[in-house]
């Protein structure tokens, strides 16, 4: 089951507290404070994998927990730090607070590892607050809590191409042509129910490819199942549009598409080649008269006559997408890229260095009376 979506609870470990204890050994009288510090509660770490393709294990374990940091101890011993937990999630993986609507992270390779739910510190034993006037504290601090909140994990396939048409314009039999791909084929609308991805070769280039489900008219609206999908071309570099050689009129199938993708936002701004399908056996003159119809909706249009069944025109279109996304590769640096080496790296001064947050104290005293 393709599932895109999950609402997920998280809850990082609390910080263990700071103990208060003093030393009781045989020949030192005066052994002072010795309580130590409480370990650090665990932190929620998401990983992207590979190997994971779906969401759908959030559906069935909504709920996320590390573990706390246990309490400090006598003799300056620090209590042990909770276990980070680790989550496995699909490349692509947008993680969102539902409190904020904040985007907390963007895994968009494979290993990519961000923290999504801090733990807490643990407290200071009374070990930290012996001064010369202060030669026997009973206080310590508490642990700080863990972050808790619930967050949306949103799916958005990373590909460098994204097939887009209306129902049956023939994305699932080009995927399956071009690439390993297998996807579920058959004559009737909405054949494809989740993304397919594949790999297409051609020459010395690597195109991942992802087709997106039928779209309609009114998908950006909800309509269909378009607008569940849509976000999977939101990163891809080029749009392939496909239309069916057949159609009664393809320039109204293309402008409904574009429509759908300007209505959803920046999308209708990618660079776009558009494919006419299913033309093996067909007239010239019809091949002509669609192609003439698309570029009445837009003069600028690259429109390419393929047939994926009879392999025609499909090595000439590769070569095209593989151009366009070269440059736009070229046009758009690695955005994973964090640091510009030739710049200088930020110098942090002590003197501005935020001072450790100092957490509510507890008074052993307090606790007698």
């Amino acid at each position: 089951m393709f599932v895109d979506k999950a609402k997920v609870s998280l809850t990082a470990g609390n910080g263990g507290n700071g103990a208060v204890s003093f030393r009781h050994e045989i020949y030192i009288p005066k052994g002072g404070p010795d309580g130590g510090d409480g370990g650090h509660g665990g932190s929620i770490v998401f990983v992207a994998d590979k190997n994971v393709d779906s969401l759908v294990d959030f559906r069935f374990a909504p709920i996320l927990r590390a573990e706390n940091g246990a309490a400090g101890s006598g003799k300056t011993s620090t209590g042990k730090s909770g276990e980070d937990l680790i989550v496995k999630v699909p490349i692509g993986t947008v993680v969102r607070r539902l409190d904020t609507s904040s985007v907390i992270a963007d895994l968009t390779h494979d290993g990519q590892r961000e923290i999504i739910a801090r733990g807490g510190e643990g407290g200071y034993g009374n070990a930290h607050f012996k001064s010369s006037t202060r030669q026997t504290p009973t206080i310590a601090e508490l642990g700080e809590k863990g972050e808790s909140f619930e967050a949306e994990l949103e799916l958005k396939s990373i590909a460098d191409v994204g097939l887009v048409g209306l129902p049956s314009a023939g994305k699932s039999t080009f995927l399956s042509v071009v690439s390993e791909a297998h996807p579920k084929i058959a004559d009737y609308p909405f054949t494809t129910l989740s993304p397919n991805l594949g790999v297409a070769r051609i020459d010395d280039s690597e195109l991942l490819i992802a087709d997106i489900p039928g779209l309609i008219e009114g998908a950006s609206e909800g309509k269909g199942l378009g607008h569940d999908f849509l976000r999977h071309i939101e990163r891809t570099k080029v749009i392939l549009h496909l239309i069916d050689a057949y159609a009664d009129d393809a320039g109204s199938a293309y402008e409904t598409i574009r429509h759908e993708l300007e209505n959803y936002g920046a999308l209708a701004e990618k660079p776009e080649i558009v494919a006419l399908t299913k033309t093996e056996g067909l007239d010239p003159e019809i091949i002509k008269m669609q192609t003439d119809a698309i570029l009445a909706k837009n003069k600028h249009a690259r429109v390419f006559a393929i047939s994926s069944a009879a392999h025609q025109g499909i090595t000439e279109l590769l070569r095209a997408i593989a151009d366009v996304v070269r440059a736009e590769k070229t046009k758009s640096p690695d955005p994973l890229a964090k640091t510009n080496l030739d710049e200088p790296l930020p110098v942090i001064s002590l003197k501005t260095h935020p001072a450790r947050h100092r957490r509510e104290i507890y008074d052993t005293r307090d606790q007698e009376d």
